[in-house]
């Protein structure tokens, strides 16, 4: 997996992603415009089953040809109306657009590296970018949305692990002479 979180595998054992039904990647369209806006710009909605809303930890998903990520998330604002807020802006996904780097890789974005609070979520958005005419189709696919209180699989460590002893240390080569014993020699 990429990204700014770093490889990781998506879901993994003892993790149960948020239902969720994200719609299909949808081109950007002007109002009123059968054309889309431009060329390489469209959303993915998602929303939460019955309105509920969800505290995000973790969104994890595979990337099909975006360049670039915006996530905005819809919380209850004042007086019971909904607010949409950007937690994410143009996250990139490849480094050139006109490149495959980066064009299939997982990734993990964690709560951390949102830009607002992600907690009482009702729905969120994906803003999809890809500048290249080189790929006509591009979105994000895997979709999973994580909630907190879950450990994540990288830190889950047997207890053996955690009680190695460091290895030996190599004898100081201080004060060798450049010598050596013939012996040791092997021939490959």
């Amino acid at each position: 997996m990429s990204g700014a979180a770093g490889p990781a595998l998506p879901g993994g054992p003892g993790r149960s992603p948020l239902p969720c039904a994200p719609r299909p990647a949808a081109p950007l369209q002007l109002a009123g415009g059968a054309e889309p806006a431009r060329p390489g710009v469209a959303v993915i909605d998602l929303r939460f089953p019955r309105g509920a809303p969800a505290d995000v930890q973790e969104i994890v998903f595979r990337n099909f040809y975006t360049a670039f990520l915006s996530v905005r998330v819809q919380r209850p604002g004042p007086g019971g109306s909904q607010r949409w807020v950007t937690c994410l802006r143009d996250l990139c996904l490849m480094p050139c657009p006109h490149t495959e780097e980066g064009s299939q890789d997982y990734f993990c974005l964690r709560r951390h590296q949102m830009l607002c609070d992600v907690d009482q979520v009702t729905a969120m958005r994906f803003i999809l970018r890809q500048p290249s005419p080189v790929w006509l189709h591009f979105t994000i696919e895997d979709l999973q949305i994580f909630p907190p209180g879950q450990k994540s699989p990288q830190k889950d460590f047997p207890s053996w692990l955690s009680q190695l002893t460091p290895p030996e240390q190599p004898a100081s080569l201080h004060g060798v002479d450049g010598c050596y014993d013939v012996n040791l020699l092997s021939y490959t």
